[in-house]
């Protein structure tokens, strides 16, 4: 079949091009211990050595003084209470007062030095975290959605690090307050000891078998979160349609049964903990009752008094604290890892662009696609099939093709923000992939018809990514057809513009972008259908913008209505991602081939559009 025919069926069958691949999933992260993560996270939380130092002094300290309440309660019961007793009345509450302001002391220290360590590892590992999404390769915004990436760099690691960092201390702080205690009990009496001791196999039983469990349900509560957080910016973003196809009743069910996922994990997880919670209080009872039994056998004896008696009692109720402590401890560390390994997993795993070494102030714009091939996926159909074209420095290039045809993978592929399955793109004779990737997209300038805008102002906007010259910025708004808004504006170029400038209409939003682009002053330019979403007013105002900033450029235009692609110097028509047609609008014309049916339809319809 000749390939006008072909084109000619597709357009009447309204045929449309393959669904894109589906993202792939990120690479399951290995599963690591508690050790091993620790490691990982220690170059970030390892840099504010004051804070560690403060910290562990102090927890010294608070640990130290944890055997001095049952230790003064020995001598005040066997001596204190005796008539003419031996013990001064100032003594006593002297010491408390002592004990529990050196307590207090510490308390207060090592709460100050844990939030230096915790706040600046959370600064170092949030701010790397960042730097990765800004160089990673553009396969990770396909894989993950763009709440899911702010929700952990923004939250899940802020939640996990405060989690582990204060849990592992807090860990420290009780291990350290049973061996003094246990020091003091086997001091006081070391047969009661070791039924004490008795008791730590089985809690660190019940604490490993419960901590895996909430491991688990800890990374499955992340992924339901994650699930329902994407509903509500997918709603949020679609509203719209949402409410023009009545769509509110079947997102409700979809966002309740997620929601009630989440719940039943959630609930899972309390579970878990409040049995561990449980099981180690029901075991430290037991510990206790053997302890008063063979306390009351031993004080018939008369192999121990009053005071030793009670002290030994203190110390142990004392210790309950700990332990139970220990296997609190396990929540907090399960679920700050869970979230924290997010957030390791992105630095580590995603890779980062590559880059070349060649770099060039100024290039001259002559692009020559040399025998292109690209794949999504290595079993799909090529989004360009063996393309070779070449582009001469100043000239105007259309690209036009019905849907699916491989226009926008082309353009993607000059800034590389995608690269080729095979073959050679090169820029004024040197590969893309030699090309310094910052010097490469300095070359380029791009406009599409999704316009993004940053919540900062029309001047930040206009000369993103170089210092503003307010002069260069009002030249360039103006040249963009720009000058009346600025004066509707009460700040001007100093107007915030909110979430992506959705307070201006189309037209405008697409000259802000046009405006961009001259300022920027780039060689090369890019337009992606820059006017294909406008009405004739609004697209009159861009047109003469686009004329403006496409003198003494090498532009490369892909463009539905005719107005925009008809004085291209060249226009080359794709088709399944191979060229198909390729000359000036009057030879592609004269050649009667699928370009010209493709002309004859847009008139056809009315659209002055292809």
């Amino acid at each position: 079949m000749p390939p006008e025919q072909a084109t000619r069926k597709k357009l009447l069958n309204h045929s449309s091009s393959p669904p894109a691949a589906a993202p792939t999933p990120p690479a399951t992260a290995h599963k690591r211990t508690l050790p091993e993560s620790v490691v990982r996270l220690w170059p970030y939380f390892s840099s504010s050595k004051s804070g560690w130092i403060l910290a562990i002094v102090a927890t010294l300290m608070a640990s130290a003084t944890e055997p001095m309440v049952p230790a003064l309660l020995k001598p005040l019961l066997d001596r204190g209470f005796k008539s003419g007793g031996e013990l001064s009345l100032w003594q006593v509450p002297l010491f408390l007062m002592l004990l529990f302001g050196v307590r207090g002391l510490a308390g207060f220290l090592a709460q100050f030095g844990l939030a230096r360590v915790t706040n600046l590892g959370l600064q170092k590992l949030r701010e790397a975290m960042f730097d990765k999404i800004l160089s990673a390769r553009f396969s990770l915004f396909t894989e993950q959605t763009s709440s899911t990436l702010a929700n952990t760099v923004v939250y899940e690691v802020q939640n996990g690090s405060s989690l582990l960092v204060n849990a592992a201390m807090r860990l420290a702080r009780d291990i350290l307050s049973m061996l003094a205690l246990v020091g003091y009990l086997l001091y006081l009496n070391w047969r009661l000891t070791l039924v004490v001791a008795l008791v730590f196999p089985a809690v660190i039983v019940v604490v490993r078998v419960l901590s895996k469990r909430l491991y688990r349900l800890t990374k499955e509560s992340q992924t339901a979160t994650d699930d329902l957080a994407y509903v509500v910016e997918e709603n949020v973003l679609a509203h719209r349609d949402i409410r023009l196809y009545a769509a509110q009743e079947i997102q409700s069910k979809r966002f309740h049964q997620l929601s009630l996922s989440l719940r039943h994990l959630s609930t899972k997880s309390t579970v878990a903990h409040a049995g561990m919670s449980a099981l180690t209080q029901l075991l430290t009872a037991v510990a206790l009752s053997a302890v008063v039994t063979i306390a009351l056998l031993q004080s018939a004896d008369g192999a121990t008094t009053v005071g030793s008696f009670v002290a030994f009692v203190t110390a142990m109720l004392l210790l309950i604290a700990p332990i139970k402590s220990l296997s609190d401890a396990a929540t907090p560390i399960t679920r700050g890892i869970a979230a924290l390994e997010r957030g390791l997993n992105l630095l580590e795993q995603i890779e980062d662009e590559t880059s070349g070494t060649f770099s060039k102030q100024r290039a001259t714009g002559e692009i020559t696609f040399t025998n292109v091939t690209v794949r999504y996926k290595t079993d799909a159909n090529p989004a360009l099939d063996q393309f070779d074209f070449s582009i001469q420095p100043g000239e105007t290039i259309a690209i036009v093709g019905t849907s699916g045809s491989g226009k926008s993978t082309l353009v993607n592929l000059l800034p590389r923000f995608r690269d080729v399955s095979s073959g050679v793109i090169s820029l004024d004779g040197v590969a893309l992939d030699k090309w310094n990737l910052t010097s490469l997209r300095e070359q380029f300038a791009f406009v599409s018809q999704h316009v993004v805008m940053l919540n900062e102002s029309i001047a930040s906007n206009v000369a993103l990514g170089q210092p503003v010259d307010r002069a260069r910025v009002t030249h360039c708004l103006q040249a963009a057809n720009l000058a009346k808004l600025l004066t509707e504006l009460p700040d001007g170029i100093d107007t915030l513009l909110g979430h992506n400038a959705m307070q201006l209409s189309g037209g405008q939003r697409q000259r802000l972008a046009i405006a961009r682009a001259l300022y920027k002053d780039a060689p090369i330019l890019i337009l992606d259908e820059a006017t294909s979403a406008l009405d004739t007013e609004s697209e009159q105002a861009v047109q003469q913008a686009i004329e403006r900033l496409t003198a003494d450029r090498t532009s490369i235009v892909i463009a539905h209505r005719l107005s925009t692609i008809q004085h291209a110097d060249r226009i080359i028509m794709l088709e399944s991602g191979r060229l198909l047609e390729s000359g000036t609008h009057a030879e592609l014309l004269a050649k009667g081939g699928a370009y010209s049916y493709l002309h004859q339809l847009g008139f056809n319809t009315g659209s002055k559009s292809l």
